[in-house]
């Protein structure tokens, strides 16, 4: 085959898939359901069969990918909008522990072992079952649980330890370049960023690798490699 058809078809895939993806929306790996799998390998597989045939030309591809991406849109809109269909088409998720007590029906039910959900515990750092109350086989094969009150983790509220204010830290150095938007959405300017940097004994950019203004308001900055940091400095 030509390699001049291949690089057509390559370039036609890669935009229709591009498309394709912003018109289904974003989707974790971790949030996706059996069936979106299996829809992204067989559609890798759609694609690839089209790019390499010979007889398949560039309009094949695109109608292709056409198709799925109209099939695909459907079926989301179908089980979005219309209830009676939605556990039938995507499944709904299954409570394995309720109030302490394992549901071994709902676990054999679900092809899983003692092991399996001793594991899935294990990845949500939970390492008995006794500390479980509930637990919740997602639709996507993630496990959610809730402790029991005795293990959960103690909070602010529980301690009687006044709140405060919470905000994103804001990146306004990377790789020794100053991010100016930060700096405008803080109302702050490129001599104020120096001035701070001067203090915390830093000479200029260049031995700077990273700096943010973290979330208690203050300028936290990492030295590049080159910068040897003094003791005390961030």
């Amino acid at each position: 085959m030509e390699y001049g058809s291949i690089l057509i078809k390559l370039i036609a895939g890669f935009g229709g898939l591009w498309a394709m993806t912003r018109l289904l929306g974003k989707k974790e790996i971790s949030a996706l359901t059996p069936f979106d799998f299996i829809s992204a390998v067989i559609l890798g597989d759609l694609v690839g069969n089209t790019i390499y045939e010979k007889e398949n030309s560039v309009l094949m591809l695109l109608f292709t990918l056409a198709v799925w991406t109209v099939l695909s849109i459907i079926f989301e809109k179908v089980t979005q909008h219309v209830r009676k269909l939605q556990r039938p088409l995507e499944g709904e998720p299954e409570i394995l522990i309720r109030d302490g007590a394992i549901d071994l029906i709902k676990l054999r039910k679900n092809n899983l072992d003692f092991e399996q959900l001793r594991m899935m515990l294990r990845a949500k750092d939970t390492f008995s079952i006794h500390e479980v109350a509930y637990a919740i086989y997602e639709t996507n094969g993630s496990l959610s649980i809730m402790k029991k009150p005795q293990y959960e983790p103690a909070t602010r509220e529980d301690l009687n330890i006044a709140g405060r204010n919470v905000r994103l830290p804001q990146s306004l150095i990377e790789a020794g370049e100053i991010r100016h938007e930060a700096l405008t959405s803080l109302a702050k300017d490129e001599s104020w960023l120096l001035r701070e940097l001067e203090k915390k004994g830093y000479a200029g950019l260049s031995s700077v690798a990273y700096a943010e203004m973290n979330e208690d308001g203050e300028l936290s900055v990492i030295a590049s490699v080159r910068h040897q940091a003094k003791p005390g400095e961030f």
